[in-house]
């Protein structure tokens, strides 16, 4: 991330559904790689209100309340709908999100485009789809396994799983009634499936279809999102 992107949320299915007819967005973050004191801004430091957060708003001092993380390679969080949030300049992250367009941005930190124009905000939608709570900390904490599956997010929009790879691995989808995506975030891996090969590196991703259940991964050295719907 070149800079810091727009303070946001998203909301939640019900509000969603009201005002667009659409979907809310919770989505999670897995940082591939940050900068030296790269940072996001995830929720808020200290329980508040709405009142009070309009006012740091029109003073234009939003940080005043917001939770602010210094990020490293592999630090995970969940980004439930209403957790108001921003990624920060120096920021390279994988976002796996519930299919869903609406957000609203609440600060662009005064941004102008080449023409001298701000772009629109949607403070007011805003506001009643926050979440005002705090949390004492907000990444994903998760053990990191080498060669099996380590579980980082299991919600009902999907279940992300976190893999270390060092030798080559068999999986099996019999248990599993939808399609997998897996996600390239080091290294290369090959991924071997009725006599076929498909390769993805870095950055890169493959969807495994709900109808191939059996599929072999070959690397000896690769870290890997696999994501799928429960």
């Amino acid at each position: 991330m070149l800079k810091k992107l727009s303070l946001q949320v998203h909301p939640n299915d019900i509000l969603a559904q009201k005002r667009h007819n659409s979907l809310g967005k919770t989505e999670m973050w897995y940082i591939v790689n940050a900068e030296k004191k790269a940072k996001i801004i995830i929720g808020f430091s200290e329980e508040t209100d709405k009142k009070s957060f309009l006012k740091t708003i029109e003073s234009r001092n939003e940080l005043e309340l917001l939770n602010v993380d210094f990020v490293k390679k592999g630090d995970t969080f969940l980004v439930p709908s209403g957790r108001i949030h921003a990624i920060g300049k120096g920021v390279l992250l994988a976002e796996i999100q519930e299919t869903s367009d609406v957000t609203y941005r609440i600060s662009d930190w005064n941004r102008r485009d080449v023409t001298g124009v701000k772009r629109d905000l949607h403070v007011n939608l805003a506001l009643d789809a926050i979440d005002y709570s705090a949390k004492s900390n907000y990444k994903a904490e998760y053990l990191k396994k080498k060669n099996r599956p380590s579980n980082i997010v299991d919600c009902k929009y999907f279940t992300t799983n976190f893999l270390h790879l060092t030798k080559n691995y068999n999986v099996n989808h019999e248990d599993k009634d939808s399609f997998v995506i897996y996600m390239c975030v080091e290294g290369t891996v090959v991924f071997e499936y009725k006599n076929q090969q498909e390769k993805i590196a870095l950055g890169e991703t493959i969807l495994i279809p709900a109808c191939i259940k059996s599929v072999a991964i070959l690397t000896d050295n690769a870290k890997i999102l696999e994501v799928y719907i429960k």
